[in-house]
């Protein structure tokens, strides 16, 4: 008889920022017991940052990803803003947005265009040779096109506010490096029809491919989970200030009002010995059911509304696919709230631009010495709710530093997805398991748009097999280090 398959193993999930693989168990009768999303890198920066002033750290944490890196150079100016104890100028306050909501129009395009739409456009059945971004431009070309452009000019609108696309030092405690010149503002609004007719169409495709899904699709990360997400004063989406909102699966209200300083008495973290990424959930209700989710899909579920006249005509529309009765819980329509984002950013993004105050060149910055031991700073990055907490002495020296990432806090749900998906398409260990299958496990993943880049905590150890050998493969000695 043969021996019973116990492990599928994908190595490396391919079209995701960074690296990680997935390995799917199966129990004695031959069903799938498990599937884990292992995290392989780890990064060091909450080590290598302490000793750092705190005027550095919005340069250096931009370092963390090449794809959001101001999500964390913006978060990290808000910690040094709560250390310094100071109030940012209206206008440094007002660039800080727009560079936030450029980042969500260039990162969402990444992810929906380049990343995503090979699984979307081309079918679960193609070929992994055939399945990639370069045939989306074969066959879809305009589509293509307009996803790179799009995905361009949100670069462009970092670039022209900040000075350079990735890893700039615009982002400085008490505000902001340098003005917006008019020249380059007036560039940026040229660019928004263009962007707007993109999301539009976008927006249908999109809507018409959830038409067509099949009952197979409804078991792809469709499961009850809580969602957190900041909101502003009257409940609307908000990305830069404002307060916490979790949700439980039913639309209860769990928390409301949370000051973000006081994340970590809601928020706690488990780690495991296969895996760098912790396991973030909410405390009040244990690891199991206190399991939730951040991001586009989070956002739109716990907000009241977008503020902005098409973005809330789109959420209101978002909302009736499921008949108003409650959060959407299907991770397949991340996608659809990640467009829904884009098409906010580029009506908030034009709004704070008119505003003269924006163009104000007397009032970027406010000075100050450190005022403070600790400071939190909280935003909206483009995969959901991000976290930096740093200790300083007085001479504003970090000694310690605490980053709690948006892909951290879609952990247990990742592996929750993979696990509905793989139990449903290998009813058995002896199934025959192709590299469609496979895809589709995959894609439960890219649905988050993951960035295991970011994955930078300190917590937990992974366990380490070193073996000497000889020339000849011959053992000389074993080391090995087991979990703490």
């Amino acid at each position: 008889m043969a021996e019973r398959r116990r492990e599928i193993l994908i190595d490396p999930v391919s079209r995701v920022e960074g690296h990680a693989r997935i390995s799917i168990l199966f129990d004695e009768r031959g069903a799938v017991s498990d599937a884990r999303l292992h995290v392989t890198e780890y990064r060091g920066f909450e080590h290598f940052c302490r000793g750092r002033l705190v005027w550095e750290m919005p340069r250096l944490t931009s370092r963390i990803c090449g794809v959001c890196p101001v999500s964390h150079s913006v978060t990290s100016a808000r910690a040094g803003d709560d250390i310094l104890a100071v109030a940012v100028p209206r206008t440094a306050e007002q660039l800080r947005r727009v560079l936030i909501l450029a980042q969500w129009v260039q990162s969402h395009a990444l992810s929906f265009f380049h990343l995503s739409s090979p699984d979307l456009l081309l079918g679960r059945e193609t070929r992994a040779a055939e399945r990639d971004f370069f045939a989306v431009m074969r066959d879809n070309a305009e589509f293509a096109r307009r996803g790179i452009r799009l995905r361009k000019w949100g670069q462009d609108v970092i670039a022209r506010i900040a000075g350079r696309r990735i890893h700039s030092d615009y982002a400085i405690p008490g505000g902001v490096a340098r003005p917006l010149p008019e020249r380059d503002r007036d560039i940026i609004l040229d660019g928004l029809p263009e962007a707007h007719n993109t999301m539009r169409q976008a927006l249908d495709i999109m809507k018409a491919l959830l038409e067509t899904r099949d009952g197979e699709s409804e078991m792809a990360g469709n499961f009850p989970s809580l969602f957190m997400g900041l909101v502003g004063a009257d409940g609307g989406l908000e990305y830069y200030d404002g307060h916490l909102r979790i949700m439980d699966a039913a639309g209860n209200i769990l928390a409301d009002g949370v000051d973000p300083r006081g994340y970590r008495d809601i928020i706690a973290e488990d780690t495991e010995p296969w895996s760098y990424l912790t396991f973030p959930y909410y405390a009040p209700l244990g690891r199991d059911a206190g399991m939730y989710r951040v991001g586009p899909l989070a956002r739109l579920n716990v907000c009241a509304h977008t503020g902005s006249p098409k973005s809330d005509h789109e959420l209101a529309e978002f909302r009736q696919r499921g008949g108003g009765r409650g959060p959407e819980h299907h991770s397949l329509l991340y996608h659809l709230a990640r467009l829904i984002e884009v098409l906010f950013a580029l009506e908030r993004i034009e709004e704070l631009l008119i505003d003269p105050e924006t163009l104000r060149t007397d009032t970027l910055r406010s000075r100050a010495f450190s005022n403070r031991t600790q400071g939190i700073g909280v935003t909206e990055a483009p995969r959901g709710t991000l976290f930096h907490n740093y200790s300083a002495g007085s001479d504003g020296v970090i000694t310690h530093v605490d980053l709690l990432i948006a892909t951290a806090q879609n952990n247990l749900a990742m592996n929750r997805s993979i696990r509905q998906i793989a139990a449903h398409c290998i009813p058995r260990a002896d199934t025959d398991v192709d590299e469609r299958i496979l895809n589709r496990i995959e894609a439960g993943i890219r649905s988050y748009d993951p960035c295991f880049s970011c994955s930078t905590h300190a917590l937990g150890r992974m366990p380490m097999q070193i073996e000497f050998r000889t020339e000849e493969g011959r053992v000389l000695g074993r080391f090995s280090r087991t979990p703490r």
